[in-house]
């Protein structure tokens, strides 16, 4: 990673500090552990070459080798954003990546709710937001030059496998710049935010299967999402409202 690069590219966003390591366990972690410490993360970007102990939802644990993610956590202030907004984070932040790769790359990605981003049926990158009040860490592993062999997951790919040569600093830098941009919209309330997620959804409209963490299930069509993000499922004429804290998985139906 350049980190003259990276700190060019978001003068005039909403980040005011970049900083890259060589490795750690986790970029979230590390800065939620800055937090509690006492320090404003509001506007922080922390990226790693290595996650040795990289996080998804309920715990579960990835990894990858050194330099081949854009491995990425960031502080949000989210002061004077109801909470029930806070759930569009993760979301925001897939859309930003999908937009990005798309523009950037011509890749048709899409966001699969409420999560993840997705090239086909493969997973490109995963999100994970966690709450410092009053500022909420996102952090975000894109895929970038991973073989298969590599992959942590044989659902998943990445830029590599779909023929594309990526610089990550460019890359980071473009997901950077996007982010803020987005996060604007999210501010403010601006409804093109929505449209422009329902926009690459690879979930509504779709039959899904929600699991949720007593293992009871919902089934059904996935009609729209909220203004908190949260997703509605129609169960035989039914609309489920569902967030992300309320799921274990969300697969498809069929």
């Amino acid at each position: 990673m350049n980190i003259d690069v990276l700190r060019a590219a978001v003068s005039g966003t909403e980040w005011r500090r970049v900083d890259v390591v060589e490795e750690t366990g986790s970029t979230n972690a590390d800065l939620i552990a800055r937090a509690a410490r006492g320090e404003d993360i509001a506007g922080a970007v922390l990226l790693a070459e290595h996650q040795s102990a990289g996080r998804g939802r309920h715990g579960r644990s990835w990894s990858a080798p050194a330099r081949s993610q854009v491995s990425m956590s960031v502080g949000v202030d989210a002061t004077g954003v109801p909470p029930a907004a806070w759930g569009w984070l993760p979301l925001l932040t897939g859309l930003a990546v999908a937009h990005t790769v798309r523009r950037d790359y011509g890749i048709g990605a899409g966001v699969k709710w409420p999560n993840d981003v997705l090239v086909g049926t493969g997973k490109l990158a995963g999100i994970l937001a966690e709450v410092a009040a009053p500022v909420i860490v996102v952090g975000l592993g894109l895929n970038v030059s991973l073989t298969a062999d590599e992959l942590p997951d044989p659902r998943a790919v990445s830029l590599s496998l779909l023929d594309r040569d990526v610089d990550r600093s460019a890359l980071a830098a473009a997901v950077l710049r996007e982010l803020s941009a987005r996060l604007h919209s999210w501010r403010t309330a601006d409804p093109t935010l929505a449209s422009d997620y329902r926009s690459v959804s690879t979930t509504i409209g779709n039959r899904v299967r929600a699991i949720l963490p007593n293992d009871t299930e919902i089934v059904g069509v996935a009609t729209d999402i909220d203004d908190a993000g949260r997703l509605l499922i129609d169960d035989a004429g039914t609309t489920v409202t569902v967030s992300a804290g309320d799921i274990t998985h969300l697969r498809p139906a069929d």
